[in-house]
């Protein structure tokens, strides 16, 4: 929830904080925790029964990742992710947002735990989704995060707002990747909305124009997991809630929340995580997932080169400018008056022109930058799967 937009931020906060105090998890992963003060109240109502918490800080306005654990917390860490859509899409906000993937690591009863807890950036439009390759850089980036930080652990847990559909390549790379399980798919007892869906039309805070292809809702809310060492993790039940909060006229949020219930018993021998134990399919995803990248990354030359253009442009303008300036003190326009106001205010718009261009040249160059390395390491993982599948 955002300060001062969100509505009913603080009734809803309130019902969050009553209901994790009243179901007593385990583990709580949260995310669209804008506000800090929110997390200070959630901290303060929960200390009883979740003595331990993060909170996650990035960006301009914040991650909005937190933790709230029963168990000691022994290490933190934040990954924020290179790409995450535009500073002048002010209507969506992502860009101001940080997004970023948190880890905590917990140990129970002797078992280490990697939990991660993230947030990508929103689809916004199905049909014409011009954060694609921005997602799939996070989810790639995610992927690579989670290989590389778990390999210490015994188990890995992932939660959070995924932004994808089951089926998009997205989440399959994520998956085939790392090897982890979809707790949906895997759990013995489920309860909750119908396909396990996370955003559903007939809740007061969503937008139901996105909704209208999908009349059951979506599911983009997970969690995943996998056993890294000598263990074996499965699902015993996975719950979600289904609209408003009981005896309210309102929801806890936007999102339906994710609730599973994890057996971990220890195992004679070391789990496989070998890559492609959830994927067989990967080199393939791997391919999709690098053409999409690919189209990104032409869409973002193209913009570098128009506002390099405009950049050059508004120069040459200034330059103009500058000439018929020291013209006119020459004298070579004697005897005309000088227009200093026009001049001035033209002076002006070229300069802003020049501004604006130049700092979106730069960053249309980072970007450029981002995709061509995340396009260069998918292609590695492709030649790494195709040599050793």
């Amino acid at each position: 929830a955002i300060r001062y937009l969100s509505k009913r931020r603080q009734e809803r906060v309130r019902l969050i904080g009553d209901m994790l105090r009243q179901e007593g998890f385990d583990l709580v992963l949260l995310q669209e925790v804008w506000s800090e003060r929110d997390y200070s109240d959630l901290k303060v109502k929960l200390g009883g029964c979740y003595p331990f918490s993060h909170y996650f800080r990035s960006g301009v306005i914040g991650s909005g990742l937190c933790v709230f654990s029963r168990f000691p917390i022994l290490d933190t860490l934040l990954y924020q992710y290179s790409l995450n859509g535009y500073p002048y899409m002010l209507q969506h906000g992502d860009w101001f947002c940080g997004k970023s993937v948190g880890l905590v690591v917990i140990k129970i009863s002797g078992i280490v735990f990697n939990v991660y807890v993230t947030h990508l950036h929103a689809e916004y439009c199905r049909e014409k989704d011009a954060y694609l390759p921005h997602r799939l850089v996070q989810a790639w980036e995610l992927a690579q995060f989670i290989r590389h930080t778990s390999k210490a652990a015994d188990v890995v847990l992932l939660g959070g707002d995924l932004n994808m559909h089951p089926e998009d390549v997205g989440i399959r790379l994520l998956r085939g990747w790392t090897g982890l399980r979809d707790a949906f798919a895997e759990a013995t007892r489920f309860e909750g909305c119908e396909d396990g869906c996370t955003l559903i039309p007939n809740n007061c805070f969503t937008v139901k124009t996105e909704l209208l292809p999908f009349p059951l809702g979506i599911r983009i809310d997970y969690i995943l997991y996998k056993a890294v060492s000598s263990f074996t993790v499965k699902c015993k039940e996975l719950k979600t809630t289904t609209g408003t909060a009981p005896g309210m006229d309102i929801p806890f949020s936007d999102h339906e929340a994710v609730m599973a219930t994890l057996h971990i018993q220890r195992q004679g021998q070391a789990a496989d995580s070998n890559l492609g134990t959830a994927e067989p399919m990967l080199a393939d995803v791997v391919t999709e997932a690098r053409t999409e990248v690919g189209v990104g990354l032409r869409a973002a030359q193209r913009q570098r080169y128009s506002t390099g253009r405009m950049a050059v442009l508004a120069l040459l303008l200034l330059l103009l400018q500058a000439a018929a300036a020291l013209g006119t003190l020459a004298g070579l326009a004697a005897g005309q008056p000088f227009p200093k106001l026009s001049f001035s205010l033209l002076a002006f718009f070229a300069i802003g022109i020049l501004l604006l261009a130049t700092g979106l040249h730069l960053f249309h160059t980072i970007e450029v930058k981002m995709l061509q390395g995340t396009e260069e390491q998918l292609r590695m993982a492709l030649r790494a799967l195709q040599e050793h599948p």
